[in-house]
């Protein structure tokens, strides 16, 4: 395939900035004294051709831009159904019951509102929940009596399983200069367990809702491509050992490579729907035709809203809609500032997981998304991320370190859409700088090369993450 003239500019500009690094230790890490690169033609599409320009409040929630027109009326109906909140069966609006009876949320857009990023509260987390031990294809076991999430809400013929505590303890630090800076660590705690006692040895992870913008300009990247970015046994030597997620396909039935959730346990946006019905709302869809309460919970009795309660119609169309989602472009992406941040994010190896572009594979189904030129900051792989971010819950092969690169584009609007500045799988940083100084284990150098630059460069290199 020819190169195309962004990826050669792109490749070029590398070079004259790989001519100009030094090779650094972690002890007294300055930042190189060169001009930041010049702009590169057509940067500022993150998202190709489905690019949107807007940085208001609904940044997250428009269609691509090249839309096609078959696709539009079932993007809104898709958007309907995401947005509108479900109700318990039966109900005079069928197309939209059964609801429950064991729940997070009563709308998708409840977590991911306006299609963005959650915050750390309890009412819009999730509790994933798992023993020692897999299932037949691999995946975590639920607790017997709880299942594979802690539900914290019921329709009224039930009960909610249990209350969520958080606490959060402070960590004090400093950068390199003596500017402190403290980190906050999050701890749960369940009480008023409804269903009797948790599993001993249960494993907690607390998790956010990401943003889904881009989800399926992620899906049509070609797998051979992540899979030949992957390095599992470090054979660069640099330190970096990107690893695939192999995960169970139920619509094809066998294992594929994982893309989505804060571990890649999901293989495709279809199925990260289903489950996302399925654990959030207790909604049954084509994919997952089962409640989600387990036998010992006794609740088998109570009203359904139908085989399965997301009929094929309604899923597609919100499946659909989640796939087109647009990503906005990048701001003020010509900024000598915000260049200078991107310099350092590449000096620093911050790249070496979130990589900066990739181009989609051919997808008949979705023309739009085929050929795109995108750049989300993400490898697909997964990471140890250490001690500091560990769940200690382990999911398919992804280790209880181990966390997937989560795509940065849109990072920056997340304050104007959300209101809020929380970033990590369970929104403990409380900004950009607190998130980037979460990092160990693989990232422990580029962290700590982060904390020893100057004051004006680490605002640079926030600055440039506020860009995308």
């Amino acid at each position: 395939m020819r190169e195309s003239a962004f990826n050669a500019l792109w490749r070029a500009s590398i070079k004259r900035l790989a001519s100009a690094v030094v090779l650094c230790s972690l002890v007294g890490f300055k930042a190189v004294a060169s001009e930041p690169p010049l702009p590169v033609t057509g940067e500022e599409f993150s998202g190709g051709e489905t690019t949107v320009f807007d940085t208001s409040r609904n940044a997250f929630t428009l269609a691509a831009r090249n839309l096609r027109p078959e696709h539009r009326t079932p993007f809104f109906v898709g958007n309907s159904f995401f947005n509108e909140n479900w109700v318990a069966a039966p109900a005079s609006t069928a197309a939209r019951d059964g609801l429950g009876p064991l729940f997070t949320a009563r709308s998708c857009s409840a977590c991911h509102f306006k299609d963005g990023r959650g915050a750390p509260s309890v009412d819009t987390m999730v509790f994933r929940l798992s023993v020692p031990g897999v299932d037949a294809h691999g995946a975590p076991l639920p607790d017997p009596v709880y299942g594979g999430q802690l539900q914290t809400r019921a329709v009224h013929e039930a009960q909610p399983e249990a209350e969520v505590l958080i606490r959060h303890v402070e960590q004090p630090g400093a950068f390199a200069d003596g500017e402190p800076y403290s980190l906050r660590r999050p701890s749960h705690a369940f009480t008023n367990a409804a269903y009797g006692t948790f599993a001993p040895g249960l494993m907690v992870s607390a998790r956010v809702a990401p943003a889904v913008i881009g989800l399926g300009l992620l899906e049509a990247i070609p797998e051979s491509a992540v899979r030949a970015l992957a390095d599992p046994d470090d054979r660069d030597g640099d330190g970096i050992s990107g690893r695939l997620n192999e995960v169970w396909d139920f619509d094809l039935n066998r294992r594929a490579i994982g893309r989505f959730g804060w571990k890649a346990e999901q293989p495709t946006v279809r199925q990260q729907i289903a489950a996302a019905f399925n654990g959030d709302m207790g909604l049954t869809t084509p994919v997952f035709a089962s409640e989600n309460h387990t036998a010992a919970q006794l609740l088998d009795k109570l009203a359904n809203g139908g085989s399965p309660e997301v009929g094929e119609d309604i899923f597609n169309a919100v499946v659909l809609y989640t796939r087109t989602l647009a990503v906005p472009a990048r701001r003020d992406w010509t900024n000598e500032v915000m260049r200078r941040g991107g310099t350092l994010f590449r000096q620093l190896d911050c790249a070496a997981c979130h990589t900066p572009e990739w181009t989609t594979g051919d997808w008949p189904e979705f023309p739009e998304l085929s050929g795109q030129t995108i750049r989300p900051y993400t490898d697909l792989l997964l990471h140890d991320l250490g001690d500091g971010l560990a769940d200690g819950r382990p999911v398919f092969g992804a280790s209880g370190r181990e966390w997937r690169t989560p795509p940065l584009w849109g990072i920056g609007l997340v304050e104007t859409v959300n209101g809020h500045s929380f970033f990590l799988h369970d929104g403990r940083a409380r900004s950009l700088a607190e998130a980037i100084l979460w990092h160990g284990g693989e990232a422990e150098a580029a962290k700590e090369r982060f904390r020893r630059l100057s004051r004006p460069d680490r605002e640079a290199l926030v600055k440039f993450l506020q860009s995308l």
